[in-house]
């Protein structure tokens, strides 16, 4: 089959900082291409465990992929793993994951889609909740599916392999995690789905399922990489919050945590958190790897570029402001928080308070290393306590500011 260009290159975009199974870029082209001949649009899956309430940036890597396929007439089916979500994903864990009530996944959805709203056009998107085929299977039906893999093949896993030679129990629940998702490719006839790199075995065996329940044409695999948080180090997670940038995140500490990602990982947020064509991509790496150009002034327009599509352009120059007034000019922000203390607070107690760190541990630390001032005056007593007659200002790291006042 000739493939036209104009699928070659849609299918490129659909691939970018992505692995497309099986076939690649080609075999995507070939489907998009069949897809215009027929007149029938591509039904591209994504499967949804609402775990929190909340999303932030590494969530939009795949649902910037979604917008994307709906910009090419595609249709999009969103599901809500009502009956998923109270087993528990298994990938990547290295121990068996709580699972969820009913109303924890329906507050946790609607939460989701308020938040999704912002990248993908939810209103033209199919939504539906596996727990509606899922939780309606008998018993005959479950041993059905259950018979199309083998414990042998399940045990491939990574994360399964690992807590086995951990010795770490696995419950036998999670086995039918993978088998749930895989059986939802076939209830929602899926062309496409995506899904990050840690759900390589399980949308792959969707593939499997299709075809034992009678699909002629298997769905297509795109999966997107796990984004770093700003440490550059553990993906971003709602577990780490001081390396997690929230999509409703406020302009200020989105623009200001953008600008703290180390040079290391300026190109990845290009690629997976904007649109910045390809060929303004590679002039921007060709600039970071001559040294032409200072890493500050390109991550300045990447963390300008990122805010503004979350926050508006109001919100990306007030962010962009801040961050040149504090970090650039040592100033103080212009909406810094009032607090009022006792005297003779105990300084590390009032950075724990304030949620400055997670604890006090971290707040010693970060005493210790000079990150603490008052008043401009670096403090490193880590017993410090605060008296003063008026009011002073506090700073922990770089961004966080408050007034404290008797």
């Amino acid at each position: 089959m000739e493939i036209q260009e104009e699928f070659l290159q849609q299918a490129s975009v659909l691939a970018r900082g992505a692995e497309v199974l099986p076939g690649g870029v080609e075999e995507l082209a070939i489907k998009l291409q069949k897809s215009k001949e027929t007149n029938t649009p591509l039904r591209v899956k994504l499967g949804m465990d609402p775990t929190r309430p909340d999303l932030h940036l590494g969530h939009t890597v795949v649902m910037r992929k979604l917008r994307e396929f709906q910009k090419f007439g595609h249709r999009i089916v969103l599901i809500v793993g009502g009956a998923t979500a109270m087993v528990g994903d298994p990938s990547g864990k290295s121990e068996t994951r709580p699972s969820l009530t009913k109303e924890e996944v329906n507050e946790n959805a609607k939460s989701y889609f308020e938040q999704m709203s912002k990248v993908v056009d939810v209103n033209n998107a199919e939504i539906v909740n596996n727990a509606d085929w899922l939780h309606k299977m008998n018993f005959v039906e479950v041993l059905k599916l259950s018979s199309q893999i083998t414990v042998a093949q399940m045990l491939t896993r990574d994360d399964f392999a690992k807590r086995i030679k951990d010795n770490k129990p696995i419950s036998i629940h999670e086995f039918f995690y993978p088998l749930m998702q895989a059986y939802d490719s076939s209830v929602v006839n899926a062309d496409i789905e995506l899904g990050g790199t840690d759900q390589r075995f399980n949308v792959l065996l969707g593939r499997d399922i299709q075809l034992a329940y009678g699909h002629n044409n298997q769905q297509m695999v795109i999966l997107l990489p796990l984004l770093e948080g700003t440490d550059g180090v553990v993906k971003m997670s709602k577990s780490y919050p001081e390396h997690c940038i929230s999509i409703n995140e406020n302009p200020k500490d989105m623009f200001g945590k953008l600008m703290s990602i180390p040079d290391e990982l300026i190109i990845r947020y290009y690629t997976l958190l904007t649109d910045v064509p390809e060929a303004e991509l590679k002039e921007i790496s060709a600039q970071l790897n001559s040294g032409s150009v200072n890493p500050r002034d390109i991550k300045l327009k990447l963390a300008y570029t990122i805010t503004e599509e979350y926050c508006g352009k109001d919100g990306a120059d007030f962010g962009q402001s801040e961050f040149i007034n504090v970090v650039s000019n040592r100033g103080i922000p212009q909406d810094i928080q009032e607090v009022t203390i006792e005297s003779g607070k105990n300084l590390a107690d009032l950075l724990v308070e304030l949620k400055f760190v997670q604890s006090k541990g971290e707040a010693k630390r970060l005493i210790q290393g000079g990150g603490v001032k008052i008043d401009g005056e670096k403090i490193s007593e880590v017993n410090h306590s605060i008296d003063f007659e008026n009011s002073v200002i506090l700073q922990s790291g770089k961004r966080n500011f408050v007034k404290l006042t008797k």
